[in-house]
Order: C-alpha cells, then structure tokens, then sequence
C-alpha cells in the first residue's frame, strides 16, 4: 500500500538526518555518543514521523510542536529556527532544537527537527548542568525561538551573541551547522518524496499512518481496557525523598495521573511537561509488541495529567536540567511499578533508575574543555530472561564515550572500566549487572555528578531482589572519600574518581 512506503519514507528521511548530523558533527557527546534525535512534523504541528533514537527528546517534540506552532507559521522557505527554552522545547537548555520547512508551490507542508545535546550553553558549570541550580538562569543561556538562517543563509549576528555565551564556542558552531545540515537534507528529501508521489496522496497517506498507529496501540491495549493501577517511587535529594505518584486508567486514552508528586524545588531535578510527556510516551511504547509508526496517531492515546508547580511540570524559572536525565528515568520506573500489579508477565524488575551524569571542565592550554557523559547501568531482569549488563536504560538510549576518544580529547586518564559483578538483583532471572569506571584527572578541573539511586536500590518482582546500590569515590593522595549522588568538587592534577552505577532488580524467587 502506498501509505505504507510513504510512512517508510518518511522514517527513513528522519533516520538520514540523524546520520548527516552525527557524521557531521565534531563534539564527542553528539559524534560518539549519539546524543540527538530527529523528526517530522507537519504544518498544524503534528507527528509525521520520528527516527529511533532518545526516547526523552522523541515524546519532547510532539509538545514542542505544539508550544512554537505561533513562530512556525511565520517561517518562510530557507529559513531556520533555533531554541533551547525547555519550557517550549520540552526538555533541558543544553539540547539545542533546529526546525526547518519545508514547502511546496509555496505552501508550508512540513518542518524537519532535530534536537542535539550540546555539551556547555553557559552558565557557571562546566557542561552546565548544575547540581546546584536555584533558577533556570544558573544552568546556562535561554534561548527563545530564534531565526538563525533566513533565506539559506546563516543570520551571523545571531550566532555570534549566542557563541559569546558559551565556553567552547568553536564546537558550539561546529556542532550547529551539522544540525542544520541535517535539516536541510531532511528538506531536500521531503520534497523528492513529493515530486515522486503528489502532495494529496502524501497528506492522505499520513492519515492512513495516523490511524494506523492508533489501531496498533488499542489492539494491544484492548486486553487490559477498564483497568487501572497505581504506584509511586522516589527521587534522593541530600535527606530528603521526592514523590513521583501515578495513577493509570486504560480506557480510550492511556491516561496517567501525577497528582500528589512533589512540589517542585529550587533543585534541578524538575521535569518540564514535554520530559513527563516523554516518559509516559516510552513506557507506553514499550508495551506495544507489533511495528507501530511513532506518529501522531500513537501519540493521540496517550493522555497526561501533570499539576503545575509541581516536580513534574514545574513553573519558570525552576531548574529543570537533572529532570531531562533523572527524573525521567523515576517516572518510567513509578509508571512500570503500577503496570505490573495488572501486566505480570510483561512488566520488567527496576533498571539501574539512573542516567549516571558526569560533568566535567576546566582551562587546558588557554582555552576551555567541558565533557559531558551518562554511564550506563543494568536493566532490570524480564519475566522470562535475565537483565542486560552494562547498558543504557529507558529514557536514554546514547552510547559510551571510548576511552581513546576521551582521553585524546580531554586531560583524562582511565584507570579502571569493567561489569561491576554481582550488582544485579538475584532471583529466578538475575538483573544486570552496573558499570565500574574510573579515571585521573591531569590537570586541575571542576567535576559535577548527578545520579541517583544511592539509597532506595532498583526493585524486584515477584520476589526477585533489589539491585545494588550506586556509589561515587574519589581518591586523593591515596586516600578514598565516598561522595554523595549530586554534587561539585573542584579535582586536582592526581585525584581519581571512580563511579560505581546501580544494578537492576531480579525477577521471580530463585
């Protein structure tokens, strides 16, 4: 059916932009590690497909869309839009969004997105994420949608504001122009695809896609309609705990419920709207079995009720950078929690429940380095398998920084990478295992960490046991000092920091 090449095509066209921009790029956070995602939209702001790459910013465009369409109406062929608000663009301020149209016979059909982590936007930490944040304004340079290229070419006022702004501008260019690069491209094929087909049989494929999706998803949820579950789990901020409470109802929406979370903080682990939406999304996905385009019919199920002011859809100018990272794996983990009191069988033990957050900066001959990684953990056992070792889990789906790439590129040592063996919870299936890694730093710098699950372990099912814990060391002069989940420390040439990530839960008694 044509519908179905379209909406290939269109995945396809998404997925290249993707390759365009990581092969483009020069940063090792976007290069090597896959720290971007990639998407179509059409002229009314909705999903017309999205590449297979970072859960948490995938669910985040499809609020975007909806937050900017005022500024997207008024672009004009050859144009590009920059933002980085994450209270429009629906995660953190380091993930710098680009959207492109795309018209035909002067008409606008569609926009082409793509949304990078960008190592350091500013503000006073190296890589900018702040474990200490108060404000937004500490984490780095808010950047409202903006016109950085009008008529094909770059606006170099623009670009040169922002770039004063950051502390590694050169890559920050770099960087850019691999995004736009990519959204061209995205252009370049839409159109091709139009010229092939029509633009009536394009727009009448997309609602066969539309409906498609929405098929799949109420097929797979139409054993479980009526039901309804609950749970509630918990971030760690020094002594305190943070609520994430859901309630699921199945009905014609898939709809969850986050009243009675906590109030938001003058912390940075507050997720904005498009970060919740992200997770509900993803959870979502996962228990869909068949190909299910992600498309504005799956997206049209799912239904979310987030109080404002709270830590889950907090009010400007809360921080929000941790909740991108770490707030979002807790509401994937509160969210599984309850679907497994109704989905038994098909419900995984806890993941390691952490993004495991190394920032690292400093001055290295004249100029500033900032480095920026999320290590991964273990997943957690299934019903019927063992968890995976060493990986990355839920909300994000990047890869390592190679040692050599890293230690070429940074004052970097590497002292020690392996499984942290037995950190996995037993039972009848064992979670995985975490991640040991360790390095020196030869040259003086400042170091931020922001994880969690130091106290509260990854839970089991149906008697499998709790994954351990995580754990922070750093050494100096041979002497070991274990830190806490969130904090900054300024590193002299010889410390050693070595970063244990938490296990996942077991599953069923062994």
């Amino acid at each position: 059916m044509i519908w179905e090449i379209i909406q290939k095509s269109l995945e396809f066209i998404a997925e290249e932009m993707g390759i365009v921009l990581k092969r483009s790029s020069v940063s090792p956070n976007i290069r090597e590690r896959n720290d971007f995602s990639c998407g179509i939209i059409d002229e009314e702001g909705r999903i017309l497909a999205l590449a297979e790459h970072i859960p948490v910013h995938l669910g985040s465009f499809k609020v975007m869309a909806k937050n900017c369409i005022e500024y997207i109406q008024e672009l004009e062929e050859g144009d590009v839009l920059l933002f980085n608000d994450p209270y429009i663009s629906g995660t953190h301020l380091n993930d710098l969004t680009l959207a492109r149209p795309v018209f035909h016979n002067n008409k606008l059909i569609a926009l082409t997105l793509n949304k990078a982590h960008h190592v350091d936007v500013g503000g006073p930490i190296p890589a900018s994420i702040n474990p200490n944040a108060k404000t937004i304004y500490e984490e780095g340079l808010i950047i409202p949608p903006v016109k950085i290229m009008r008529k094909n070419e770059i606006i170099k006022e623009v670009i040169d504001l922002i770039k004063s702004n950051f502390k590694v501008p050169s890559a920050f260019v770099a960087d850019l122009k691999a995004q736009i690069a990519a959204s061209i491209n995205g252009e370049k094929r839409i159109k091709e695809l139009i010229d092939k087909v029509s633009l009536d049989e394009f727009k009448e494929a997309n609602y066969k896609a539309f409906n498609y999706s929405k098929r799949i998803v109420e097929k797979n949820l139409s054993e479980f309609r009526g039901y309804s579950c609950n749970a509630e789990d918990y971030l760690e901020l020094e002594e305190e705990l943070l609520t994430i409470k859901v309630k699921i109802n199945i009905n014609d929406k898939f709809s969850v419920d986050f009243r009675g979370s906590s109030k938001q903080i003058e912390r940075p682990l507050n997720a904005v709207y498009g970060v919740t939406f992200s997770s509900v999304s993803f959870a979502l996905r996962c228990l869909i079995r068949d190909y299910l385009p992600l498309n504005e019919g799956f997206y049209e199920i799912i239904s979310v009720n987030a109080d404002e002011g709270t830590i889950v859809n907090p009010k400007k100018p809360a921080p929000v950078s941790a909740g991108n990272l770490e707030t979002s794996q807790r509401i994937v983990d509160a969210i599984f929690k309850a679907l497994a009191t109704i989905m038994p069988n098909k419900i995984p033990a806890a993941g390691c429940g952490t993004m495991m957050n190394v920032m690292m900066g400093g001055i290295r001959n004249g100029e500033f380095w900032s480095y920026y990684e999320t290590i991964g953990g273990g997943s957690g056992a299934r019903p019927n398998k063992d968890g995976v070792s060493a990986t990355h889990t839920n909300m994000t789906n990047t890869l390592n920084t190679p040692i050599e790439i890293a230690e070429l590129e940074y004052p970097l040592l590497y002292t020690i990478y392996e499984i942290r063996r037995n950190s996995g919870g037993y039972g009848k299936y064992k979670g995985g295992d975490g991640i040991v890694r360790g390095f020196k730093i030869t040259e003086r710098a400042t170091l931020s960490i922001i994880s969690d699950r130091f106290r509260i372990r990854p839970w089991g099912l149906n008697g499998g046991g709790q994954g351990e814990r995580g754990r922070n060391t750093l050494i100096r002069n041979g002497i070991p000092k274990e830190m806490p989940s969130k904090f900054t420390i300024e590193l002299i040439q010889g410390d050693e920091v070595i970063i244990e990530t938490p296990g996942g839960g077991g599953f069923g008694e062994k």
